[in-house]
């Protein structure tokens, strides 16, 4: 009786998720490059219209990004069952990144209607803190 091994399918790299997220890093690559510049560059424009609340954008762009990258591995049945440990780390970062991320952009929309923007913003701003603080909790109570 021979034993042997079943050949393992081949695993193509040009998966539709793979494509999905080159064209969300091109995308970001290209708003960040053409949109957001004044983020760094101090010449432009819009830089003395953010210069008040400068310092308050840096946490909540960096507990941003980790919210925003972190996010979809919460998702991962993969690594989930493969790497329970880790999933809940990432579910921790991200659940304290969402808890300093809303709070500092309602403040932000505040500083910002006291500089003339409009209350709409503002409190879809606050709606919007609201629901992500809140989805954030009850996964944290949930799934400890």
């Amino acid at each position: 009786m021979v034993t042997g091994t079943a050949p393992r399918p081949r695993i193509s790299w040009l998966r539709p998720k793979y494509i999905f997220f080159a064209v969300i890093a091109l995308t970001t690559i290209y708003v960040l490059g053409h949109n957001e510049r004044f983020l760094i560059d101090r010449r432009d424009p819009n830089w003395q219209h953010i210069q008040s609340f400068q310092w308050w954008l840096l946490p909540h762009g960096l507990a941003g990004a980790c919210a925003l990258v972190l996010a979809p591995l919460q998702f991962s049945d993969r690594l989930r069952q493969r790497f329970a440990k880790v999933h809940r780390i990432i579910g921790r970062i991200y659940i304290t990144g969402v808890f300093v991320l809303a709070p500092l952009g309602i403040y932000i929309q505040y500083l910002e209607e006291r500089m003339g923007g409009t209350r709409s913003f503002t409190i879809a701003t606050l709606v919007d803190g609201i629901l992500l603080t809140s989805t954030a909790a009850i996964a944290a109570l949930l799934y400890p």
